[in-house]
């Protein structure tokens, strides 16, 4: 099978926009474990970008000092538990936070719904029930961590030096959807499926970027009609290029700091949907 390149056209198809019947359960529940004292950031940002992406509503289940934090930017999420249509969890997560939220941890990754694992939560992967609606969201050098716990022999610079194959590995091995993330981001579903997102904006190289990534993609499970692995690779692949469009709103050719991008993803969602409304009209 070869590689596909995700295009604007794709994404649009993938982004949920509501309708007249739609409430905030229905646009889709995004439940949240991420940050620390230490990394209180990850989930600011996380959050953010999943309340900018068209999430209909976040559940912020962290530490309660993070979640200060989070609803003074964001007043209107939710800290308290209920349903959800997904999980993000692990960005900026230390040993602390995962011992505190352990037991919300395991809960959501035995719930069998979609779930992004990203950052301190990667290791975590082998804990879930259902793999089939799990994206991992690893750089090169995370990714070698991970295969190397499961006896693989691989290193960052051999992941960055041949990522189409180590992508394909990990997707096999582990048995999840695997982002790996990159100027060109691949990701790869465990039926197979292959897509590339390419020409990523290089002002993306800013600290809590890979923050805002995951959000947006925990938005894009969240808001899915459907969960399966092809569903979910599609949803990871449009949050690449969702990602890669805000930040060239929020750049237009200078330096961006990761909470421009998740500011400018409502202008990335509307240029997609309008220029997809043109080419069909």
């Amino acid at each position: 099978m070869s590689w596909v390149e995700w295009t604007d056209a794709d994404a649009a198809a993938r982004i949920r926009v509501p309708t007249e019947s739609d409430d905030k359960y229905s646009r889709g529940v995004l439940g949240v474990l991420t940050g620390s004292s230490a990394f209180p950031g990850a989930a600011v940002l996380g959050v953010e970008a999943a309340v900018r992406a068209g999430v209909g509503m976040v559940r912020y289940l962290g530490q309660e000092q993070v979640a200060e934090a989070v609803l003074r930017r964001r007043p209107e999420v939710v800290t308290v538990s209920g349903r959800v249509q997904a999980w993000l969890i692990g960005s900026g997560f230390d040993d602390d936070a995962r011992a505190d939220g352990a037991d919300d941890v395991d809960e959501a990754l035995q719930s069998g719904l979609p779930v992004v694992l990203d950052a301190g939560a990667l290791a975590d992967v082998a804990a879930v029930r259902d793999r089939s609606s799990v994206v991992v969201t690893p750089h090169a050098g995370e990714l070698a961590r991970l295969l190397s716990s499961r006896g693989h022999d691989v290193t960052p610079d051999a992941v960055k030096s041949a990522p189409e194959t180590w992508a394909l590995r990990a997707a096999e091995d582990l048995q999840v959807t695997v982002l790996l993330k990159g100027s060109t981001t691949r990701i790869v579903s465990p039926e197979g499926s292959r897509v590339t997102v390419s020409g990523a904006t290089p002002w993306l190289a800013t600290a809590g970027s890979g923050d805002v990534l995951a959000g947006i993609l925990g938005a894009m499970l969240a808001t899915s009609i459907d969960g399966d692995a092809q569903i979910v690779a599609q949803a990871a692949a449009t949050a690449a290029l969702l990602h890669d469009r805000a930040a060239r709103h929020a750049s237009r050719g200078g330096p961006i700091a990761a909470l421009d991008i998740a500011e400018a993803l409502p202008d990335a969602v509307r240029s997609l949907l309008g220029s997809t409304h043109m080419m069909n009209g």
